[in-house]
C-alpha cells in the first residue's frame, strides 16, 4: 500500500514578513509549495511582486501587501488585507528584521539602536498583537514563528543592540506561548546562525574572512542556505509540531552548543 504524505501546510493561510528577499522569500516559496496560501509582506512592493509571480508560476497561491512593520496602522492593515482575501489566518512567520554595521557597543549609534528596536523588537510585537487577534477571531487556533538569532542566546560582540533586540523577541515568544496556549495558539522562534543572506554579505564587505571565521567555530563547518532556515520555520508552523510551543530553536549548525 502506497503511503500518502500530506503537504506540511496544506490549506493553511500564512503571513510572511520580510518576504521580499533572503530567508523570507525562500520561506514564502516553500510554504506555497507545501500547500499554504501566503500573504507576502515587506516594505518594497516590487520585490514582493516578483516573489508572488514566482509562486504563481509554480501553481502556488500568494498575495502581496507593502507595509512598514514598525507602524501599528501599517501592520494592522496587512493583517486586515489577509483576512479580506482569505477569510482567516492560520500561521505567521515574523521574519522581517534589520541589521547594522558591526561595532563595539561604545561606538554604536543611537539612530542604529532605534532602528533595530523599531523593526526587530517593536515590529514583531506589533505583528504578534494583530496576528493573535486575527487568529482568535477567525481560525480559533494557529501557529506563529518569530525570527530570532543565534546572537540572542549568548554574548554577541560587535552586535550588542542587534542581539538585544533578538533576545527581546525570545521573551515575547515565550510569554505569548504561555498566554495563548490555552486558546490553541502556538508561538515559537527560530535562532539562525550564519546564513547566506544580504545581511551577511554586508558583513563580508567589511570583513572578507567573516564567514570562514564563524564556520571554524561551527560544528558543521559551514553557513546555512536560506532554505535550511525556511525548512525549520515550515515545520514549526505545521501540525507536525503540534505539541511544540515556547521554544527558541537554534538552526545554527551547532554554533550555540
Amino acid at each position: 500500500m502506497t503511503a500518502i504524505f500530506r503537504p506540511l501546510l496544506a490549506n493553511k493561510v500564512v503571513m510572511v514578513t520580510g518576504a521580499g528577499r533572503g530567508i523570507g522569500a525562500e520561506s514564502a516559496r516553500l510554504f506555497a509549495k507545501q500547500g499554504a496560501s501566503v500573504m507576502l509582506v515587506a516594505r518594497t512592493e516590487s520585490e514582493l511582486n516578483q516573489i508572488g509571480k514566482e509562486i504563481a508560476a509554480t501553481g502556488g497561491e500568494a498575495a502581496v501587501f507593502a507595509a512598514d512593520l514598525s507602524q501599528a496602522d501599517s501592520v494592522e492593515a496587512a493583517v486586515k488585507a489577509t483576512l479580506e482575501r482569505y477569510g482567516r489566518l492560520d500561521g505567521a512567520f515574523n521574519n522581517a528584521g534589520v541589521g547594522v554595521t558591526v561595532s563595539p557597543l561604545h561606538e554604536e549609534k543611537e539612530e542604529d539602536f532605534d532602528l533595530i528596536q523599531s523593526v526587530n523588537h517593536k515590529g514583531v510585537w506589533l505583528c504578534m498583537k494583530a496576528q493573535i487577534k486575527a487568529m482568535l477571531e477567525t481560525s480559533g487556533s494557529g501557529s506563529i514563528v518569530n525570527a530570532s538569532s543565534v546572537g540572542s542566546l549568548k554574548g554577541n560582540p560587535g552586535l550588542g543592540a542587534y542581539g538585544a533586540s533578538k533576545r527581546a523577541v525570545n521573551s515575547l515568544t515565550q510569554t505569548a506561548a504561555v498566554e495563548y496556549g490555552p486558546a490553541g495558539i502556538r508561538v515559537n522562534a527560530i535562532a539562525p546562525g550564519t546564513t547566506m543572506t544580504d545581511m551577511i554579505q554586508q558583513w563580508v564587505a567589511i570583513n572578507p574572512d567573516i564567514i570562514e571565521q564563524i564556520s571554524a567555530k561551527t560544528p558543521l563547518r559551514r553557513p546555512a542556505e536560506p532554505i535550511e532556515i525556511a525548512n525549520a520555520a515550515a515545520w514549526l508552523l505545521s501540525d507536525y509540531s503540534s505539541f511544540v510551543t515556547g521554544v527558541v530553536l537554534p538552526v545554527d549548525g551547532g554554533l550555540s552548543v
